[in-house]
């Protein structure tokens, strides 16, 4: 074994805690914001419509931006890349903490966000590459935990900051967190083998952006606007229109953007696609959370907040026992649970009314968390296995790219299908929460838990095919093998 194979053996905790800790700081950066974006609106003297470009901003540029730096990542080196999202990423948060301009703080935010795509589209990989294999479901387990708590621990974190300091600090205690980074990577991380020379593909890398961009922007404002509006829907147009482009020049490409080859292995595309469903369902319910607790219930919003940071806590520990479980016992069986207590707890929330008690929702978020905990993990070490030591970049941006699109469209679906059963039920649209009628809210929300649970659940049929057809080849191999024998 090479000195620089058994460093990295050393050393591999480490480098987790590392890749982590930045995955987290990303994660937080996408939600951290929310809670603030009323008391910067009045700071910087700019309306809400406006602020909102600050969130909105941060979160397309991710999602446009992950293929990239995956397929970079595979070029130019997953340490290499990694590196570099944190240098932007610190620089990102240096500038948005010390601006009082709207236009510099989005420019702030897109540079913010840029580093934030190498990071994440490049840690799956680097933790693949540096663990072994029995250890492997356990490491992904742990990023899995700090991904969540980075996106669920956003709120309520902001909002104790705002409470004591300036927004601003928001952003700034990313700075020496990203000095720290940079540092141990430089020391621990592993050193990247000569760059391939291959050819980038930036035909692909436009299409992709268009796609992704036009499809967020009418998800986002189609809230607003109405998915009917002729601007909302020639940007669904737009995007389908574009991505069947990247489609056909990925496919004629020899080095495309994309290798569409990954998704021949039907694991790996079945793994993908339930991790679709599930972060469309966590975001579905995020969204529902927050408006359930402080209007329908009552409670004052620092309860709220206390509230909701049970799922991540209880994610927090199941997550690493669910990896390190995988390690030992195999995936599928793992992940078919995992939905099965996803989708259940999301049908428990749908029984939910105005005269519920808060602990009764507590004790259906634990089955969702546990869950969530019990897939997340597996899952990811399934989608990271299936792929050659050079595709591990594009690998992991993929899912890290699946996990962004699926909250987005949660969200999205699940505010559409809320307003609409809202109208229906109170007999006119409405856009909003109508004060006093609790009972038009909770009569949406019911629809919203019942169609996530039921997205959720076609994820776990879908398992449950894969896990049945995987214990018939280990059967019909067993057999095989006796006969062997026995001849």
């Amino acid at each position: 074994m090479s000195n620089s194979s058994e460093s990295l053996i050393k050393n591999r905790w480490i480098i987790l805690f590392n890749v982590v800790l930045m995955t987290f700081m990303s994660c937080l950066d996408s939600s951290i914001v929310n809670v603030a974006l009323p008391v910067m609106a009045n700071k910087l003297g700019v309306t809400m419509a406006s602020i909102e470009w600050v969130v909105t901003s941060y979160l397309i540029v991710i999602s446009s931006t992950i293929l990239i730096f995956g397929r970079l990542g595979d070029i130019k080196g997953k340490t290499t890349i990694f590196k570099f999202g944190i240098i932007l990423f610190t620089i990102g948060s240096l500038l948005c903490g010390i601006t009082n301009s709207l236009g510099v703080l989005v420019i702030a935010r897109i540079v913010q966000a840029i580093g934030a795509a190498a990071t994440m589209s490049t840690s799956q990989g680097i933790i693949t590459h540096v663990f072994p294999t029995n250890e492997r479901g356990r490491a992904l387990g742990v990023s899995g935990t700090f991904v969540a708590l980075g996106t669920m621990v956003g709120p309520p974190l902001g909002g104790f900051i705002i409470s004591l300091v300036s927004w601003k600090y928001i952003f700034l205690i990313n700075l020496p967190i990203g000095v720290f980074t940079f540092f141990w990577a430089t020391k621990n991380f592993p050193k990247d083998v000569s760059s391939k020379v291959e050819s980038f593909d930036l035909k692909g890398a436009a299409l992709f952006n268009i796609t992704v961009i036009a499809l967020i922007c009418s998800l986002t404002f189609g809230q607003h606007l109405g998915y009917t509006s002729p601007v909302i829907l020639l940007g669904f147009i737009i995007s389908i229109f574009s991505f069947a482009l990247f489609i056909i020049v990925e496919r004629k490409l020899q080095v495309p953007l994309l290798d569409l080859k990954i998704f021949h292995n039907p694991l790996f595309s079945l793994s993908i696609f339930c991790a679709f469903t599930s972060f469309i369902a966590i975001g579905a319910s995020n969204i529902m959370q927050p408006f359930y607790l402080q209007n329908v219930l009552k409670l004052p919003p620092e309860i709220t907040g206390l509230f909701m940071m049970v799922y991540p806590l209880i994610l927090s520990i199941v997550a690493p026992i669910s990896g390190y479980l995988s390690d030992k016992i195999g995936s599928e069986l793992l992940t078919f649970l995992g939905l099965v207590f996803t989708s259940t707890g999301l049908f428990l929330m749908s029984t939910l009314n105005q005269y519920s008690s808060p602990w009764v929702m507590i004790g259906f978020v634990a089955i969702m968390s546990i869950g969530n905990g019990l897939f997340q993990s597996p899952n990811n070490s399934l989608v990271m296995s299936t792929v050659p030591k050079h595709k591990l970049g594009i690998a992991g941006s993929v899912n890290a790219l699946i996990r962004n699109l699926g909250m987005v469209i949660g969200v999205s679906l699940s505010t559409s299908i809320l307003y609409n059963r809202m109208s229906y039920k109170i007999g006119y649209p409405v856009f909003s929460y109508v004060s006093g009628r609790e009972d038009i809210f909770v009569f949406g929300m019911t629809y919203v838990y019942i169609t996530a649970a039921s997205i959720c659940a076609l994820g776990a049929v879908l398992t449950a095919v894969r896990l049945y057809g995987s214990k018939n080849k280990k059967k019909l191999s067993a057999e095989s093998f006796t006969k062997d024998i026995a001849s």
